[in-house]
């Protein structure tokens, strides 16, 4: 018997040859083919300060909404306080002494004459609520939902507590309640914090494409950011006044701040990335939701916020937002003014910034000839 007829050598016939072994690295420092190239250390160095840069903003959203919500509790907030006609001289004057001892000083009472005067400085935004001193133990509390259902609640429950140590009793009422369908007031947080999103995603997408636009394109990238903001105040408004009935309006001046949000966010989200690049979305994303959505004065007004994040709402996008949501929608535009001046500002800075890095880069980078 020949040795080709043996069995292992008829095995060997059917079996599958063997993968050859891997290449290794060529002496010249390139790599051979079948092999992958290791981790440069650059690279090893990106992944980290990456991670690290996640895990701190991570930390921060949770130290930011956290430290925000975990205790609210009311700081100065403002009411009027009315004594009823013939009451004794002094009489008001003593309520409002008694309201700003409190420890922590949760109130700021000052005197107001009538009931009157005390409902026009509620509409014109000067104060949160009005206690109209009663003559037979029952005293009344305005305040107005509006401005926010958790400042009119905690006006509530301080005042109760007041006139309960005083054996009087607290009636209450909203001169200015919020719609049916507005639940707690938090429609036009949510409408803002929307806008707000909206506008930085847009221009956070047309960042990573990779382009480094010079003059002529970042104004045609600011031109369909500004047409993307049309649309999207007008279709903010549509879902939450017109489909939802969330919001009582007016659409176009609902519509018309909506698209103002979101162009003042998206510019300036533009110029953050074209001044800082990858660094520049991160800080748009600490500024407008680590530290912007909290401060907003959403799920509560900025009167019951820790100090902090009561200074820095008003200056941030989603709470100049919701401010100005809550002006139109509730007190018929009075104290818009200040909303629309911090978001005419991130305009301002936005386009200018986008606009003139974009010319630095065009002088310092030779167009590319075909």
């Amino acid at each position: 018997m020949s040795t080709a007829d043996t069995p292992s050598a008829e095995h060997g016939r059917h079996e599958r040859p063997e993968d050859p072994a891997p290449q290794e690295t060529t002496t010249a420092g390139t790599t051979a083919p079948g092999t992958t190239a290791p981790a440069s250390p650059g690279s090893n160095r990106r992944t980290a300060v990456l991670v690290l840069g996640v895990l701190l903003v991570q930390l921060g959203f949770v130290t930011s909404y956290v430290g925000a919500f975990h205790s609210p509790v009311p700081r100065d907030v403002t009411v009027a306080v009315v004594a009823p006609a013939g009451a004794p001289a002094g009489a008001a004057e003593q309520v409002v002494g008694r309201l700003d001892g409190l420890d922590g000083h949760p109130l700021d009472a000052r005197v107001v004459t009538d009931e009157a005067g005390a409902r026009a400085q509620i509409t014109g935004r000067d104060i949160y609520g009005a206690l109209l001193l009663g003559t037979d133990g029952q005293d009344t509390l305005l305040v107005a939902g509006g401005a926010g259902a958790s400042v009119a609640g905690a006006l509530q429950a301080e005042l109760t507590a007041v006139d309960a140590a005083q054996q009087r009793t607290l009636a209450v009422q909203d001169v200015l309640p919020v719609t049916a369908q507005d639940n707690r007031g938090l429609s036009g947080f949510y409408l803002a914090v929307g806008w707000v999103v909206g506008g930085y995603l847009l221009a956070t997408a047309l960042a990573l494409t990779g382009v480094r636009p010079g003059l002529r394109a970042m104004g045609e990238r600011l031109g369909v950011l500004t047409g993307y903001a049309a649309a999207s105040g007008l279709g903010g408004a549509l879902v939450a006044e017109q489909v939802l009935g969330a919001l009582p309006g007016p659409f176009w001046a609902l519509a018309s701040l909506g698209a103002l949000v979101v162009l003042a966010t998206a510019a300036f989200t533009t110029a953050a990335e074209a001044l800082l690049g990858f660094v520049g979305v991160g800080l748009v994303i600490v500024l407008f939701v680590v530290l912007g959505n909290p401060s907003a004065g959403g799920a509560y007004g900025t009167a019951l916020l820790p100090p902090f994040w009561a200074s820095i709402g008003p200056w941030l996008t989603p709470g100049a937002a919701t401010e100005g949501i809550r002006s139109l929608a509730y007190f018929d535009g009075t104290g818009v003014g200040g909303p629309l001046a911090v978001l005419a500002g991130y305009l301002a800075v936005g386009v200018a910034l986008s606009l003139g890095i974009a010319v630095v880069r065009s002088r310092r980078e030779p167009p590319v000839t075909p």
